[in-house]
Order: C-alpha cells, then sequence, then structure tokens
C-alpha cells in the first residue's frame, strides 16, 4: 500500500464521517464518563440495542460519582438485559477506582485509564481518542475487518500479534488532531458499510484503492479462526408456586456472591446429568411450548410426572420420614408416594448404580424423558436446599446463549411442599446426622424468597428469567 493510498483512506474516511454520521447519544459531547459507558455497553452488543440502556444508565448513574456509590443492586437491576453482567460489575468497580485516586474525574492518562478495572486496550484507546483527542488507536472487530479488507491484510485476526500489528497500522492512520473522528469513522464504516457478509462496496468512500476490493477478497476477509463452539447443557427449572400468604407468587433465588451471574436472581434450577444432559437440539431463543397435538399427552404426562416425582423422595436415605413429610406436604395426592409410574424408570437408582439416567431409547418417549426430568429435578433440589417441590407438568423450553456455553433450559411447574432439615441438624448433633436420622420441617434458606410480578421491577434477573417469568405471568393473564 502506497502511503497516496494511505493518506487518500485517512481523508475521504474522515469527510465521509463528518458528514453521515449517525446520531447517537454518546456522541452529544466528549465527557469521558460518558464515553466510557458507552464502549462498555456497546461491547458483544447492537448499537439499537443499547441506546435505551444507555439512556436510563446515564439518568440514574449521570457520573463515575454516582455510579461509584449507587448499591450493585440498583446498577444490575439498570443493566438488567444487556447480558453480560461482568461488564457492569467491572463498571462500577472501575467508577470507584476513579472516585478514590482520581477525585471522581477520569483522568487524562493512557497508563492511569488502563489500570481501571475492565479497561483493556481497545477501551483505553477509545476513551484517550474520542474523550481527549489523543491519536491513539481504538481497534474492535469492526477497525480489523476494515482495515484488513482495505489493505488485504490475510493474517489470522483471532492471533494476538495480528492485533498488535493492526493496531500499529491504525495508529499510523491517524490524522492529526482529529483523533477521536478518524476512530470513530473507522467503527462507523465497518457498522454501517463495510459489514461482516455483504460488504458494500459500491457505496464505500474509500472503494477506489481497497486492495481486498481488487484482488476480489472482500467477502472472505479477514481471516479468522472459527472459535470451539460453546458447549451446550440441560438445566432444568422450576416455576414453584405459593399457596396461602403466598398465594399467586413463585419462589425464586439469589445467585452466590461470585462467579457465573453473581448475586442475580433466578429460578430454581439444577444442571441435568448423564444422558438427561446430553446435548439437545439447538432450539429457537424464545419459549418452545406444546403443540396442540401434545397438549393432551401432557394432560395425561402430569400425573406420570407427579408420580415419578413423588418417588423420588420415598428412594432416598431416609425413605419413611421423607414419605411421611412428603404425604403431609402434598395430602391430595398420597398414592403417589408409593412407587415409580408404570413405565417411568427408576432415575436416582439407576444413577446410584453407575448406570446413568434413561434416554429418549430406554424411556421410549419424550414424555417418559420429561418424567425423568421431573423426577431428577425434585432430588436435586431437595439434596441442594432442602426444597420439597412435586413439579405437576412440563410448561416450556427456552435456549440461553453466553460465550463460552448454551444452556438448555427445561422449564416445569412445581407445587410447593416444604424445607426439609434433617432432625439431627434442627437438634445440632453432627453425630446424629452421620447415622441417617430422618427429615423434618425447616426454614427457608436466606437466600430464596417468594415474589409477585410486582418485585419483578426491583430485583435483578438474567435475560432467560426475565423472559421466563414474562411469559409466565402473562399466561396468567
Amino acid at each position: 500500500m502506497t502511503t497516496e493510498a494511505a493518506s487518500y483512506f485517512s481523508r475521504e474516511l474522515l469527510t465521509w464521517y463528518l458528514g453521515h454520521k449517525r446520531d447517537l447519544p454518546w456522541r452529544l459531547n466528549r465527557d469521558p464518563y460518558r464515553v466510557w459507558v458507552s464502549e462498555i455497553m456497546l461491547q458483544q452488543t447492537r448499537v439499537d440495542t443499547v441506546i435505551p440502556y444507555y439512556e436510563r444508565f446515564m439518568a440514574k448513574f449521570p457520573t463515575a460519582a454516582a455510579l461509584a456509590m449507587a448499591p450493585e443492586a440498583e446498577v444490575l437491576k439498570c443493566w438488567e438485559g444487556l447480558g453480560y453482567y461482568s461488564r457492569a460489575r467491572n463498571l462500577q468497580a472501575g467508577a470507584r477506582e476513579v472516585l478514590a485516586r482520581h477525585g471522581g474525574v477520569v483522568p487524562d492518562d493512557k497508563e492511569a485509564v488502563s489500570a481501571l478495572r475492565g479497561v483493556g486496550p481497545y477501551t483505553a484507546g477509545a476513551i484517550m481518542s474520542i474523550a481527549f483527542n489523543r491519536p491513539e488507536p481504538a481497534v474492535d472487530g469492526n477497525v480489523m475487518r476494515v482495515l484488513s479488507r482495505y489493505f488485504c491484510l490475510e493474517e489470522d485476526i483471532a492471533k494476538p500479534a495480528t492485533r498488535v500489528n493492526i493496531e500499529k497500522l491504525a495508529a499510523s492512520l491517524i490524522p492529526d488532531g482529529s483523533a477521536g473522528d478518524f476512530n470513530q469513522a473507522l467503527m462507523e464504516l465497518g457498522a454501517l458499510v463495510c459489514t461482516p457478509k455483504s460488504p458494500g462496496c459500491l457505496t464505500c468512500p474509500v472503494m477506489m484503492h481497497c486492495e481486498g476490493r481488487m484482488a476480489g477478497k472482500e467477502h472472505i476477509l479477514p481471516i479468522k479462526t472459527k472459535a470451539k463452539p460453546p458447549r451446550r447443557e440441560t438445566r432444568i427449572a422450576a416455576l414453584v408456586t405459593g399457596s396461602g400468604e403466598h398465594a399467586g407468587k413463585l419462589l425464586v433465588r439469589q445467585r452466590p456472591e461470585s462467579g457465573l451471574l453473581a448475586q442475580m436472581w433466578e429460578l430454581p434450577h439444577v444442571l441435568a446429568q448423564g444422558a438427561l444432559g446430553a446435548s439437545a437440539p439447538a432450539k429457537r431463543r424464545g419459549r418452545g411450548k406444546a403443540s396442540a397435538a401434545e397438549a393432551a399427552v401432557q394432560m395425561a404426562a402430569a400425573d406420570v410426572i407427579a408420580a415419578a416425582a413423588a418417588a423420588a423422595f420415598a428412594a432416598d436415605a431416609g425413605a419413611a420420614e421423607t414419605a411421611a413429610g412428603s404425604a403431609a406436604a402434598f395430602p391430595h395426592e398420597p398414592a403417589a408416594l408409593a412407587v415409580p409410574a408404570a413405565g417411568v424408570t427408576d432415575v436416582g437408582t439407576a444413577a446410584d448404580a453407575g448406570g446413568g439416567f434413561p434416554d429418549e431409547r430406554e424411556a421410549g418417549t419424550a414424555t417418559d424423558r420429561r418424567a425423568a426430568m421431573a423426577d431428577y429435578l425434585s432430588r436435586a433440589l431437595s439434596a441442594e436446599d432442602g426444597l420439597l417441590v412435586r413439579p405437576d407438568a412440563w410448561w416450556g423450553e427456552t435456549d440461553h446463549v453466553f460465550s463460552h456455553i448454551v444452556w438448555d433450559m427445561q422449564v416445569y411447574r412445581a407445587e410447593f411442599g416444604f424445607w426439609q432439615a434433617k432432625a439431627a441438624d434442627a437438634a445440632g448433633s453432627p453425630d446424629a446426622a452421620e447415622s441417617g436420622a430422618g427429615y423434618g420441617e425447616g426454614a427457608a434458606p436466606s437466600h430464596y424468597r417468594w415474589i409477585g410480578p410486582e418485585e419483578m421491577g426491583t430485583l435483578a434477573f438474567p435475560n432467560v428469567f426475565v423472559r421466563i417469568l414474562h411469559d409466565y405471568w402473562s399466561d396468567l393473564d
């Protein structure tokens, strides 16, 4: 690429941007905090999706100090729906660092900005160039695609060395005094014209010297090694309905303080193991419901599911005490506690014997597999948190996609029984616990609570549970 072509690229791209740039809320001024928030929100998220979130977030947390002092729960609730919630936590942690170290003002210093929590090379470059007009490159996926095509770069952009070289190239192209506009122009061109699958070469302002187009490689550039597809795992969730003082409400729980989706709220659910947890086929993101033809089958399957779930309690250690407690919790179906339903494998026994869980070939139909899932759900919730529930019907399914994993969510309606507590635990006797003493009724764990639709406005849920709960409440209307 000649110096003339490089100069042409910088000049024409900047001219095009100044005449065609989108009117976006984070472009109203060059406040570094506003730029910072926008760049974090825009990571792995479309511009159209970000705009309303950005406007609400800035109205609630207009300064770094306001964000730093806000309760984390409020920040997560304001972020709810954007996903990748570690971004929100890191952003708030960074704001607290700005408040503590820099008096609440984002510093005009690349080293200091780069040291903030969650700020990588791209975000630091964007803040320094857009907010302070410093000649720093801001290289994201859009920029790597544009420069790979224009300069016909055939190195794998997934490799760190390639990214470093493209950052050096981008820095060399920045016109004097126009770093912020130029970097935004590169991003804008990649978002609107030089798109991943259908580059609009005929409307491109720098088409004349584009080496990728002249070589006929605009559709194959950039070169990028395909990432390993996210693994799928099946999770079985319960819509646990309340009664009495909790009538009309659902049981939810809060996730641990660290790890994936930390401290967010969710439906009680378990990770399926064995054949029940085998990779399921990809599904649509929205809720999958039973067809009209399946509805009648599900009505009949409800009794099978309930019986299979009930049998789980009697099969555990302390079977006599557990069965008696289950009968008290669910007095309208005491017979179901006796034995597994006909045609349904005793899932717990098979697992304990090392034989795994029955798949569709063993159980014969999807209905049998769902009954086995209900059985497993009952056992697992009882074992993990002492939550005694009886699933009575399969409610629906949906997918939730993370960067490295896909949750295949199978959702069941379930009737609440009570919270189990070993009699030994209540008496404070470790020796009695080891002896296999029976079960009694205990208190609810502190991370569980009952909610109605109104609490959805105050608690932060991951997107998948927002969708499920919204559908659930809508179905009741």
